[in-house]
């Protein structure tokens, strides 16, 4: 049960509202190079466990011997946003809180990704993608945004929460996973998708 908890950490339908609540108060704030960076960085993060994800389902590409399928979006997503948020909101903190934060931070990523595992949601290598790549997108991340203000402004707060409702609410009404498959079966030209006990 607790495993379960920790793993949902990762959910897309709370790492991607955080991540935009991340854009909306840098945006708010006018840090227009923080905001842009952490945009291109999230997003590209993001299409590429997308990417990986649809060219499992439309041509089972992977590495059986290593029971990798695709790229954890959980893992992913939590190590990309949570480090992040942790970063911006100890702007103005001495540079061992700053990095204590952010350590702390990537450290319960591995536990998130740990949790996938345990809970027979991804393999070790899938999960271990995920971290690395979320891991990669904070670090890209800290070197853009030099211009984040801290901390933020009441507007630039009110922004923020209002960002990450919206795109909680429009996630409702969107089967990420619905559409992945179609894509998948759109450019493979296959009838149906491999199934992810496939290759691993």
């Amino acid at each position: 049960m607790v495993w379960s908890k920790l793993f949902h950490l990762g959910d897309l339908s709370l790492t991607l509202p955080t991540g935009c609540a991340i854009a909306g108060w840098l945006l708010a704030s006018r840090a227009w190079r923080a905001a842009l960076g952490w945009s291109l960085v999230f997003g590209l993060a993001l299409v590429l466990v997308a990417a990986t994800k649809v060219a499992f389902l439309g041509w089972a590409t992977g590495l059986p011997t290593l029971g990798y399928r695709a790229v954890s979006g959980h893992a992913a997503g939590f190590t990309a946003a949570f480090p992040t948020l942790c970063w911006l909101l100890t702007q103005r903190r001495t540079p061992p809180v700053r990095v204590g934060a952010a350590v702390g931070a990537l450290g319960l990523g591995v536990v998130v990704a740990a949790a996938l595992v345990h809970a027979g949601e991804h393999t070790p290598a899938e999960a271990i993608a995920g971290w690395i790549i979320g891991m990669a997108a904070f670090l890209c991340t800290v070197h853009l945004a030099g211009d984040a203000p801290a901390p933020p402004t009441g507007q630039a707060l009110a922004c923020a929460g209002l960002v990450f409702c919206a795109t909680a609410w429009a996630l409702h009404s969107v089967s990420v996973g619905y559409w992945m498959i179609r894509l998948a079966l759109a450019l493979s030209g296959n009838h149906y998708p491999y199934p992810w006990d496939t290759g691993g």
